[in-house]
Protein backbone atom coordinates (compact mmCIF):
# COMPACT_ATOMS: atom_id res chain seq x y z
CA UNK A 1 0.00 0.00 0.00
CA UNK A 2 1.40 3.63 -0.16
CA UNK A 3 3.81 4.75 2.51
CA UNK A 4 1.53 6.94 4.69
CA UNK A 5 1.38 5.76 7.65
CA UNK A 6 -1.52 7.80 9.19
CA UNK A 7 -4.51 9.27 8.34
CA UNK A 8 -5.46 12.34 9.04
CA UNK A 9 -8.26 15.05 8.35
CA UNK A 10 -5.46 17.14 7.45
CA UNK A 11 -3.91 14.49 4.68
CA UNK A 12 -6.80 11.92 4.11
CA UNK A 13 -6.14 9.16 2.71
CA UNK A 14 -6.99 9.26 -1.21
CA UNK A 15 -8.07 6.15 -3.03
CA UNK A 16 -9.40 5.54 -6.66
CA UNK A 17 -11.22 2.39 -7.90
CA UNK A 18 -10.35 1.86 -11.91
CA UNK A 19 -12.40 -0.31 -14.23
CA UNK A 20 -12.08 -0.14 -18.11
CA UNK A 21 -15.77 2.22 -18.48
CA UNK A 22 -16.15 3.18 -14.92
CA UNK A 23 -19.69 2.52 -15.14
CA UNK A 24 -20.04 -1.10 -13.85
CA UNK A 25 -17.05 -2.10 -10.84
CA UNK A 26 -15.61 1.17 -10.37
CA UNK A 27 -18.14 3.65 -9.50
CA UNK A 28 -19.66 0.31 -7.13
CA UNK A 29 -16.50 0.03 -5.35
CA UNK A 30 -16.50 3.76 -4.95
CA UNK A 31 -20.18 3.72 -3.65
CA UNK A 32 -19.68 0.59 -1.44
CA UNK A 33 -16.49 2.75 0.03
CA UNK A 34 -18.18 5.66 0.42
CA UNK A 35 -21.24 4.20 2.55
CA UNK A 36 -18.78 1.96 4.78
CA UNK A 37 -16.85 4.72 5.43
CA UNK A 38 -20.12 7.53 5.84
CA UNK A 39 -21.12 4.66 8.53
CA UNK A 40 -18.15 4.70 10.49
CA UNK A 41 -18.10 8.70 10.60
CA UNK A 42 -14.54 8.91 8.70
CA UNK A 43 -15.53 10.81 5.98
CA UNK A 44 -12.96 13.76 6.82
CA UNK A 45 -10.00 11.30 6.85
CA UNK A 46 -10.44 9.88 2.64
CA UNK A 47 -10.74 10.82 -1.04
CA UNK A 48 -12.76 8.63 -2.45
CA UNK A 49 -12.65 8.43 -6.33
CA UNK A 50 -13.28 6.23 -9.48
CA UNK A 51 -12.10 6.59 -13.09
CA UNK A 52 -11.79 4.20 -16.53
CA UNK A 53 -8.67 3.19 -18.26
CA UNK A 54 -10.80 3.59 -21.35
CA UNK A 55 -12.67 6.67 -22.78
CA UNK A 56 -16.19 5.58 -24.09
CA UNK A 57 -18.42 6.49 -21.01
CA UNK A 58 -16.76 10.04 -20.11
CA UNK A 59 -19.53 11.63 -18.19
CA UNK A 60 -21.91 9.53 -17.85
CA UNK A 61 -23.89 7.69 -14.43
CA UNK A 62 -23.01 4.11 -13.42
CA UNK A 63 -24.44 1.88 -15.50
CA UNK A 64 -28.34 1.19 -14.36
CA UNK A 65 -28.13 -2.16 -13.81
CA UNK A 66 -25.75 -1.31 -11.20
CA UNK A 67 -27.55 1.43 -9.30
CA UNK A 68 -30.10 -0.62 -9.07
CA UNK A 69 -27.93 -3.42 -6.98
CA UNK A 70 -26.47 -0.82 -5.08
CA UNK A 71 -29.67 1.26 -4.31
CA UNK A 72 -31.69 -2.55 -2.89
CA UNK A 73 -28.46 -2.18 -0.48
CA UNK A 74 -28.93 1.65 0.60
CA UNK A 75 -25.32 2.16 -1.34
CA UNK A 76 -25.97 5.59 -3.62
CA UNK A 77 -24.13 5.44 -7.17
CA UNK A 78 -23.52 9.21 -7.72
CA UNK A 79 -20.44 9.53 -9.61
CA UNK A 80 -20.34 10.27 -13.51
CA UNK A 81 -17.67 8.38 -15.49
CA UNK A 82 -13.88 9.60 -16.05
CA UNK A 83 -11.00 8.34 -17.64
CA UNK A 84 -7.67 7.79 -15.49
CA UNK A 85 -5.25 9.84 -16.32
CA UNK A 86 -1.33 9.81 -15.90
CA UNK A 87 -1.27 12.39 -12.82
CA UNK A 88 -3.84 10.40 -10.77
CA UNK A 89 -0.94 8.23 -9.99
CA UNK A 90 0.80 11.03 -8.10
CA UNK A 91 -2.40 12.24 -6.67
CA UNK A 92 -3.93 9.04 -5.01
CA UNK A 93 -2.06 6.84 -2.59
CA UNK A 94 -3.71 3.73 -3.64
CA UNK A 95 -4.71 2.75 -7.62
CA UNK A 96 -7.45 -0.62 -7.28
CA UNK A 97 -7.48 -1.71 -10.53
CA UNK A 98 -10.50 -4.61 -10.92
CA UNK A 99 -8.45 -6.64 -13.45
CA UNK A 100 -5.36 -7.81 -14.60
CA UNK A 101 -6.13 -6.10 -17.88
CA UNK A 102 -7.04 -2.73 -16.01
CA UNK A 103 -3.64 -3.00 -13.82
CA UNK A 104 -1.03 -3.90 -17.16
CA UNK A 105 -3.28 -0.09 -18.36
CA UNK A 106 -2.30 1.63 -15.46
CA UNK A 107 1.18 0.31 -15.04
CA UNK A 108 1.91 1.65 -18.83
CA UNK A 109 0.58 4.53 -17.67
CA UNK A 110 3.56 4.17 -14.65
CA UNK A 111 6.61 4.59 -17.83
CA UNK A 112 9.54 5.50 -14.74
CA UNK A 113 8.15 2.60 -12.41
CA UNK A 114 8.08 5.37 -9.81
CA UNK A 115 4.20 4.03 -8.74
CA UNK A 116 4.04 0.42 -8.45
CA UNK A 117 3.53 0.23 -5.23
CA UNK A 118 0.58 2.18 -5.39
CA UNK A 119 -1.06 0.29 -7.98
CA UNK A 120 -2.63 -2.96 -6.88
CA UNK A 121 -5.57 -5.20 -7.41
CA UNK A 122 -8.98 -4.84 -5.80
CA UNK A 123 -9.47 -8.54 -4.78
CA UNK A 124 -6.34 -8.46 -3.19
CA UNK A 125 -8.66 -7.20 0.02
CA UNK A 126 -11.26 -9.51 -0.59
CA UNK A 127 -11.38 -13.00 1.89
CA UNK A 128 -12.82 -14.96 -0.81
CA UNK A 129 -10.28 -14.15 -3.71
CA UNK A 130 -11.47 -16.04 -6.41
CA UNK A 131 -9.17 -15.55 -9.42
CA UNK A 132 -8.46 -12.54 -8.42
CA UNK A 133 -10.33 -10.51 -10.79
CA UNK A 134 -13.51 -8.51 -10.34
CA UNK A 135 -15.53 -9.93 -13.47
CA UNK A 136 -17.07 -7.51 -15.99
CA UNK A 137 -20.55 -7.92 -15.87
CA UNK A 138 -21.67 -5.29 -18.71
CA UNK A 139 -22.80 -8.00 -21.08
CA UNK A 140 -24.74 -10.19 -18.29
CA UNK A 141 -28.08 -9.54 -16.36
CA UNK A 142 -28.99 -8.92 -13.03
CA UNK A 143 -26.95 -11.88 -11.27
CA UNK A 144 -23.88 -10.69 -12.22
CA UNK A 145 -24.46 -7.34 -10.84
CA UNK A 146 -25.04 -9.06 -7.63
CA UNK A 147 -22.38 -10.95 -7.73
CA UNK A 148 -20.10 -7.95 -8.25
CA UNK A 149 -21.57 -6.14 -5.22
CA UNK A 150 -21.14 -8.99 -3.16
CA UNK A 151 -17.58 -9.52 -4.01
CA UNK A 152 -17.08 -5.29 -3.70
CA UNK A 153 -18.36 -5.00 -0.45
CA UNK A 154 -16.46 -7.64 1.10
CA UNK A 155 -13.26 -6.16 -0.55
CA UNK A 156 -14.29 -3.03 0.68
CA UNK A 157 -14.67 -3.82 4.15
CA UNK A 158 -11.37 -5.51 4.15
CA UNK A 159 -9.52 -2.77 3.02
CA UNK A 160 -11.76 -0.50 5.24
CA UNK A 161 -10.94 -2.14 8.23
CA UNK A 162 -7.45 -2.67 7.27
CA UNK A 163 -6.82 1.54 6.67
CA UNK A 164 -9.03 2.52 9.80
CA UNK A 165 -6.20 1.65 11.61
CA UNK A 166 -3.75 4.03 10.81
CA UNK A 167 -6.79 6.42 11.25
CA UNK A 168 -5.67 9.52 13.96
CA UNK A 169 -8.95 10.56 15.35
Amino acid sequence: MSEKSNITKENPFKIVFVCLGNICRSPTAEGIFQHLVNERGLQPYFYIDSAGTSAYHIGEPANSKSRQVAEQQGVKLQSRARRFEAGDLEEFDLILAMDSENHENLQRLDRNSSFNGKIRMMREYDPQPGDGEVPDPYYGGMDGFQHVFEVLKRSCEALLDELEVRVEK
